[in-house]
């Protein structure tokens, strides 16, 4: 069975999809608590390309290519597209990102709720 835990890039299926919805299979970061749930379901962030104008966005957190998050372009963890996905959408591990970006991550998704 796949070890899945937070922090975790991953690459997952995330079709059929509607709407404005991210789709294809593509990168996500796991930010749902190791201890929570007993469904094989984790709550993920999907990856998108960066571009210069998400700076401005509460909702998207920068991702720098480098040796432990494993990918390959500048990145933008999008906070505001949270889903939760089965773990049989779970194709392969990228790498993990760092404490300091987690944290962003978690900044990013408690302003996108007002909390």
């Amino acid at each position: 069975m796949m070890n899945i835990s937070r922090g975790d890039i991953w690459r997952v299926n995330l079709d059929p999809t509607v709407g404005a919805e991210i789709k294809k299979s593509r990168p996500v970061v796991v930010v749902s608590s190791d201890a929570v749930g007993l469904l094989p379901i984790k709550l993920v962030a999907p990856l998108t390309e960066w571009k210069d104008y998400l700076t401005y966005n509460i909702w998207h957190v920068k991702l720098i290519p480098d040796c432990s998050n494993g990918l390959a372009k500048s990145s933008a963890v999008d906070t505001l597209q949270l889903r939760g996905v089965d773990k049989k959408r779970f194709i392969k591990k990228i790498g993990i990102v760092s404490p300091e970006i987690l944290r962003s991550i978690v900044t990013s998704i408690a302003a996108v709720i007002e909390y």
